[in-house]
């Protein structure tokens, strides 16, 4: 089993994030095929890969392996560790640590489909219980 990242250091940029996304659906991955899965899609060349991947083993996001000539990356943090960190962060930063501005919020403008206030309603009825 992988060993734990500190889901609460350095933010992950955007770019990260895309490689995060690659690595939390399929693990290990070696860099070519991180790239295969990327790449294309942003414009990106294996450099910019081996480089994103790079800084997420310095931030402790990512391990790797060595396998012959080239290593294997794995994240070291759960998606869902990472996005209730970053769901904090976001409320801490906007919304002064209250949810409820934040609901407030995307309703006023719209932002919640008739899916999302029922979702929602099913949440607030189990946390109830």
């Amino acid at each position: 089993m992988a060993k734990r990242g500190n889901p609460v250091g350095e933010r992950i940029s955007e770019a990260e994030y895309a490689v995060m996304e690659v690595l939390w659906d399929k693990s290990p991955l070696s860099a070519a095929d991180v790239c295969d899965k990327v790449c294309a899609a942003r414009d990106w060349t294996m450099p910019t890969v081996k480089t994103l991947l790079g800084r997420l083993v310095a931030k402790q996001a990512v391990g790797s392996e060595p396998l012959g000539r080239k290593f294997l990356y794995h994240p070291l943090i759960e998606r869902s560790e990472y996005v209730g960190v970053e769901s904090r962060r976001l409320v801490d930063r906007l919304f002064g640590g209250r949810a409820a501005p934040l609901f407030a919020h995307l309703a006023e403008n719209e932002a919640l489909s008739d899916k999302d206030l029922d979702e929602i309603e099913a949440l607030l009825r189990e946390m109830r219980r």
